[in-house]
């Protein structure tokens, strides 16, 4: 895994998307509101990693809610880091939880959950769901939002 540094050192540069999640770098930024809770969202409606036996594409729709401690995960470096699950095999679980332990472990967030609401393959949906630490008290944590999958029914 690349080392995580402090700081943004992708943004405004010209970046290629990683070889894969293991060399992509995470960035996190000082959080200016460190002495107040609050909840920030990343939604990945287009997420994509492959089937680690058949190769055939997975999608997903990730959300990510955090309320930050002294750290904000940097969005650009988030982007690349999904974009290289692309070429990346791995079961639905992996892929939703890595990336959950990988974000908590660089800004270690009073807490964080993240919501894989994969599509169907072989004709069954999998939703994956994790999260680490407290929700302060008085925090407003929205619902994910995503609806369970329910085909043409």
């Amino acid at each position: 895994m690349a080392a995580e540094k402090p700081g943004a050192t992708q943004l405004g540069k010209q970046v290629g998307i990683p070889d894969s999640p293991e060399t992509a770098q995470l960035d996190r930024v000082a959080n200016p509101h460190a002495d107040t809770d609050y909840v920030a969202r990343f939604t990945a409606p287009e997420f994509t990693s492959l089937c680690p036996v058949t190769g055939q594409p997975d999608f997903a729709h990730l959300v990510i809610d955090y309320v930050p401690g002294a750290w904000l995960l940097e969005s650009k470096s988030l982007k690349l880091y999904l974009a290289s699950f692309r070429n990346h095999g791995a079961f639905h679980e992996d892929c939703t939880v890595a990336i959950g332990k990988r974000i908590a472990s660089l800004i270690e967030p009073k807490f964080l959950r993240i919501g894989g609401y994969w599509y169907p393959r072989g004709g069954i949906p999998i939703d994956v769901f994790w999260q680490t630490g407290t929700l302060p008290k008085d925090v407003w944590l929205p619902d994910q939002g995503v609806q369970p999958y329910r085909g043409r029914g």
